[in-house]
């Protein structure tokens, strides 16, 4: 059975700006709490996210590059080995113009019941959204939440630990 993530947003920006931001390393560290995404953006291309010490968070594989309207990650989460376990999640990231504005829609799925890969991206997408959209729309991210802080650093002891 497949589960699923959904979350949409309206961003005032455009498509290839939002493009853009999902995929510059730079840009994305501002908005991802630190966080940045190493890739070629290129269909078969590796796919990984990494904490500021260079640990990877997440890995996976672009299966589909249409700048700027679709962007499709094979997904496995690295670090914490219930997680690891479930194996390859999908993450389908489409753009649309809309007027002054660009929806941005984001499902993530995964085939497993009770997923915690899926428990856990869908408190984290809403937080990173949120950050991306005030980032274009403002010029400034959102500041990392305290529990964000403590979350990832709880994350990153718990895979030292296996």
């Amino acid at each position: 059975m497949t589960e699923q993530f959904i979350y949409v947003t309206y961003i005032r920006t455009t498509p290839e700006k939002l493009w853009q931001a999902l995929t510059d390393p730079t840009f994305v560290r501002q908005y991802w709490f630190g966080m940045t995404q190493e890739c070629s953006w290129e269909k078969g291309a590796p796919w990984t996210l990494k904490f500021q010490d260079g640990k990877i968070a997440d890995a996976g594989e672009v299966l589909e590059a249409d700048p700027p309207r679709r962007l499709v990650l094979k997904w496995r989460h690295e670090l914490i080995p219930e997680m690891k376990q479930e194996g390859f999640s999908r993450c389908v990231m489409e753009i649309e113009a809309n007027g002054e504005l660009t929806k941005l829609t984001v499902t993530h799925s995964i085939d497993k019941e009770r997923s915690k890969l899926l428990g856990s991206v869908s408190g984290g997408w809403p937080k990173i959204l949120s950050s991306l959209k005030t980032l274009l729309e403002t010029g400034a991210p959102l500041p990392v939440p305290a529990s964000e802080a403590t979350k990832m650093d709880e994350m990153r002891a718990k895979a030292a630990a296996h």
